[in-house]
């Protein structure tokens, strides 16, 4: 128990030994300071490109959603390739989706889909690794690979908190509700902030929003620790930093002064406490956006915009009654009846209310937001009525922030097998997202050695851009 008026060894300062050891172990209510709020802005990008999107959701489909079932049916192939998934019309003269988005074909017209998107990477975690920042695996086509030089490369989450202050008490990029991993447990690499350390990781936090008894339990308080007595540690603690700055730099003691009292006032506000309680919102939006975890994740991500976080990526959930073999979207067996009974209709339900909210509430324009996966399906059916890995070609969506509705852009063959024109590669797709955010590819962030890296290599896909 954490008390002021604890007996034992004082310093020369009066304070108690065991009090300063608390106290300056950083950890506040279970949350660790240097980790949650070490994040600072370090210097001032002057490549700004006049972006209008404020903050970013990516929806990620791990496993690799099917191109011919979803953005990029293709009607006159092969019985083995068209699959069972039929086409429909959108709202765009022309532009067809598969069956199984009605929802989002009604929502065409706010939708730019990149049809030749390609990373030629066949593994779940290098081509992960390269959709998710913007740089290839090495080596390329590698599985159960995990973080670690040579593939340190920040995610775009980790490069966001790198470049911008932070809005409010809220971190600038979360994931939830929870990390990618293979069978075994093998952690995709590029999830993390790689080569610019844990401080700038971006906040993962798992959770079941969907579930009756959901909370975050970073944000609770402790049952005996009310906001009183909170706000007795955050004077200890300052009591404590006067001591530290006569003993070291002051830019170093003002910069750790300055995360403490972040975490102090995150946990001290209600707002910021608030945007993670989806209670808040009525019966009727959350069956909006459908009671799964995707769906209700997807809620929380518009929450959290709203409360000034910049990035939000939202993960499909891997809950433990998805089968072994065939996982998420990672189809290998049994793809049309996975599609229709478990993978499509929350998906579609859940993206298109989120562009519909975010439209109802004047966010769209200022807010972007990406569905992709790590790869697409292969072109034919196998054996076991699935598909197989395929980073040769595949299909993103993106709506809002800066994007063009209404746009394809790009085209796969007539088997959705290889790209036909209008190649994007991930470097361009993370320079289109930064290009929204405000960033050129060429601005420059540093390691903690000072080496300057450009945040892209890549061009942003300027026909889907307003």
């Amino acid at each position: 128990m954490f008390s002021i008026q604890a007996q034992g060894a004082k310093l020369c300062d009066g304070m108690p030994r065991r009090e300063v050891l608390r106290a300056g172990g950083l950890s506040v209510c279970g949350l660790s300071l240097s980790q949650l709020l070490a994040p600072q802005l370090k210097a001032s990008p002057t490549n700004a490109t006049g972006g209008r999107a404020k903050s970013c959701i990516v929806l990620f489909l791990m496993g690799g959603p099917p191109q011919h079932s979803t953005w990029d049916p293709k009607p006159l192939a092969p019985e083995n390739v068209r699959g069972e998934i039929a086409p429909i019309s959108t709202n765009v003269p022309g532009m067809q989706f598969g069956e199984l988005m009605p929802k989002l074909a009604q929502q065409a017209d706010k939708l730019a889909v990149l049809r030749a998107m390609t990373t030629y990477d066949n593994a779940h975690s290098s081509s992960g690794y390269y959709m998710l920042t913007g740089r290839p695996h090495v080596p390329m086509n590698a599985e159960n690979v995990n973080p670690g030089v040579p593939n340190d490369w920040p995610n775009w989450g980790a490069v966001v908190q790198k470049l911008t202050q932070p809005r409010g008490q809220l971190p600038g990029a979360v994931r939830l509700p929870s990390h990618f991993f293979n069978n075994g447990g093998s952690i995709w690499p590029g999830q993390d902030a790689g080569m610019l350390g844990r401080s700038y990781d971006p906040w993962l936090f798992r959770c079941l929003p969907a579930s009756p008894d959901y909370q975050i339990s970073e944000f609770q308080l402790p049952e005996n620790m009310s906001l009183d007595r909170l706000a007795s540690r955050r004077e200890l603690m300052r009591t404590l930093e006067s001591s530290m700055t006569a003993a070291r730099s002051e830019t170093k003691v003002g910069s750790f002064a300055n995360q403490q009292e972040r975490a102090y006032g995150l946990l001290a506000s209600s707002a910021s406490r608030g945007a993670f309680d989806l209670s808040l919102e009525s019966p009727e939006t959350r069956a909006r956006y459908g009671m799964t975890q995707f769906g209700q994740s997807c809620l929380l991500a518009r929450r959290l915009v709203e409360e000034g976080v910049r990035l939000v990526q939202v993960n499909w959930y891997r809950g433990p009654e998805e089968p072994f073999d065939s996982p998420c979207w990672d189809s290998h067996g049994n793809e049309a009846q996975r599609l229709k009974n478990v993978l499509l209709p929350p998906m579609d339900m859940a993206f298109s209310s989120l562009i519909e909210d975010l439209s109802d509430r004047g966010m769209l324009d200022e807010t972007l937001v990406v569905c992709m996966g790590e790869f697409g399906r292969s072109p034919k059916i196998n054996a076991n009525a699935g598909r197989d890995h395929w980073g040769s070609v595949f299909s993103v969506a993106l709506t809002g922030g800066g994007v063009r509705g209404g746009v394809i852009h790009g085209a796969s063959d007539e088997i959705g097998a290889y790209p036909k024109q209008g190649v994007v590669k991930p470097e361009d797709l993370t320079a289109t997202i930064f290009h929204c955010l405000g960033f050129a590819p060429e601005t420059e962030f540093h390691d903690p050695l000072g080496r300057p890296y450009a945040i892209s290599r890549g061009r942003p896909v300027e026909q889907i851009l307003g």
